[in-house]
């Protein structure tokens, strides 16, 4: 099952006119620079652009084609924007009823209470939504929204209008809905960070197109890709923790994926091939699942394994490409390490310097304090 479109809109001199096929389950990220199209083509998803023309369908049930436009009221979607839009005069309670009331009881297959753990939000029934900070309110407007039991879950930039304090505060309860939700979810962002700690699958936009789609991991190790040419282009890397309270304030995570390289035979990845990758401790516990975020430019190359260095993380990897230089004279490299895709940012100067090319092996040094997840 899959979500496709081929979705056209002329408003004012912006024209839209993205096409795209993503998974039917997961966080799909509309990701992108400002004005490039991406709310709208949320809004388009939700039929509140009466002018769109072209196809959305979702798994085996057209949504808009060239005779039929779904009105948005029979859309079944949640939609969830900047500002949580809670009723001030309602209670927490009687906000989340609302979105309750609006789905038919026999179409009801998201329950209350399991809502309402999901987001932290029993302790808040009673009180009035004026009450609540940002990251509180944002929490209930979702709630809200998955009690319609929706087929498709829209975010516009849910964290945009929060504070440091509450984006840090929502990011475990997005996490959850990430790891428990059944349905498929649009999230608009252009915020690195939360595509990293997020997404499943992504589309960049640009000049209302779609540059370029796919899973995230994919996507972002493409180096000649738009994403790859931005000073903050970043890597992924899906772990495992493997010891929460490791000594000296350390947590220690494993990752790595069963693909065989293409470069050399002697190189395949099994089931059991690991890396360690440590961080500064986290709360997490152990078996938990944790996704890190890795600058390309907080990536380091060497021929030959250090033996006295302070950099905790020194790990064997091959050079799987090389992009052209660019205008300030810098190099991405794309590395395998056990399977895994990860970028670094060196000057051309070290690419000829240490004679790199595509199946070289190398080691890469990552500092522990650079990690972010």
């Amino acid at each position: 099952m899959s979500i496709t479109a081929k979705l056209k809109l002329q408003k004012g001199k912006f024209k839209l006119d993205a096409s795209f096929t993503v998974p039917s389950t997961g966080i799909t990220a509309i990701f992108g620079p400002s004005g490039c199209g991406k709310t709208t083509l949320l809004r388009t998803l939700a039929g509140l652009e009466a002018k769109s023309e072209g196809e959305l369908k979702i798994g085996d049930q057209y949504w808009q084609n060239k005779n039929y436009n779904l009105p948005t009221h029979q859309r079944a979607l949640g939609y969830v924007f900047q500002e949580p839009s809670l009723f001030p005069h309602l209670s927490v309670k009687q906000n989340l009823a609302y979105g309750l009331k609006r789905t038919p009881r026999e179409k009801q297959h998201i329950k209350f209470d399991e809502v309402v753990e999901l987001l932290g939000v029993s302790s808040w029934l009673k009180r009035s939504p004026i009450k609540l900070s940002g990251g509180e309110r944002q929490r209930v407007a979702i709630a809200r929204a998955l009690l319609t039991s929706p087929e498709l879950l829209l975010m516009d930039e849910p964290m945009a209008a929060l504070d440091l304090q509450s984006k840090a505060e929502i990011f475990p309860f997005l996490e959850r809905l990430h790891a428990s939700l059944k349905i498929p979810v649009f999230y608009v962002s252009h915020s690195p960070e939360e595509v990293a700690r997020l997404a499943d699958f992504m589309l960049l936009m640009d000049n209302g197109k779609v540059q370029l789609q796919g899973p995230l991991e994919e996507t972002l190790s493409q180096i000649d890709s738009p994403l790859a040419q931005r000073d903050d282009a970043f890597s992924v890397l899906n772990c495992t923790v493997k010891e929460a309270e490791a000594p000296f304030h350390i947590t220690e995570l494993s990752f790595g994926a069963n693909v065989d390289d293409k470069f050399d035979t002697n190189f395949h990845s099994t089931d059991t091939d690991k890396e360690t990758i440590r961080i500064p401790r986290t709360n997490t516990t152990n078996g938990q699942k944790v996704r890190l975020r890795i600058q390309a430019r907080d990536v380091s190359l060497c021929l030959d394994k250090p033996q006295h260095t302070s950099i905790l993380n020194v790990l064997p990897a091959k050079v799987m490409a090389l992009s052209p230089a660019n205008k300030k004279g810098q190099r991405l490299v794309k590395l395998n390490i056990v399977g895994t895709s990860v970028l670094a940012r060196l000057s051309e100067y070290s690419c000829e310097h240490l004679q790199l090319s595509p199946g070289k092996s190398v080691f890469a040094q990552i500092k522990a304090m650079a990690l972010l997840s």
